[in-house]
């Protein structure tokens, strides 16, 4: 029987702010490519997430950094659900549920009115997932910050 390791999430340091850009980047160009915005999101985080009002969180196992999300402030009370990575090392082990659940009892606890999120149809698992904490989809604005989206979901907190 496998033993599960304990994941805890952490609040962003500047020390892992390399592990948030290299998570992301090594999903993004498995399935697209990294797009001028991704580029100013993950490698000034602090600047363009931080310091504008939102958060970057880190799934931490055993030591090690296994996955991370943002919140990217849009406007007071709604935020972007944003960046969200898993480790392939740790993929398959609830991890990104364990985000989701950590994003969404973050977001009520701050008392926002959304969350949105960006995603394409072909990531078919992080679609089900997002679907399974109740995102649902909604009209994707013609000048999506992303050129990859062809869905955009919101959760009504």
């Amino acid at each position: 029987m496998k033993t599960l390791k304990k994941t805890t999430i952490i609040p962003f340091d500047p020390k892992y702010a390399k592990d948030f850009a290299d998570l992301n980047v090594e999903w993004l160009e498995k399935y697209f490519v990294v797009e001028p915005h991704d580029v100013d999101l993950l490698e000034q985080c602090e600047e363009t997430i931080i310091n504008q009002g939102g958060y970057i969180f880190f799934a931490k196992i055993d030591g090690a950094i296994a996955g991370t999300f943002a919140l990217i402030k849009i406007e007071d009370g709604v935020y972007e659900l944003g960046k969200m990575a898993v480790s392939p090392k740790y993929q398959g082990q609830k991890i990104g549920q364990q985000l989701m659940e950590f994003c969404i009892e973050f977001s009520k606890i701050q008392g926002w009115t959304k969350v949105v999120l960006y995603s394409n149809r072909i990531l078919k698992n992080a679609i089900h997932i997002y679907s399974k904490y109740g995102f649902i989809e909604i009209e994707l604005e013609k000048d999506s910050p992303y050129q990859r989206s062809n869905i955009k979901m919101e959760l009504v907190l």
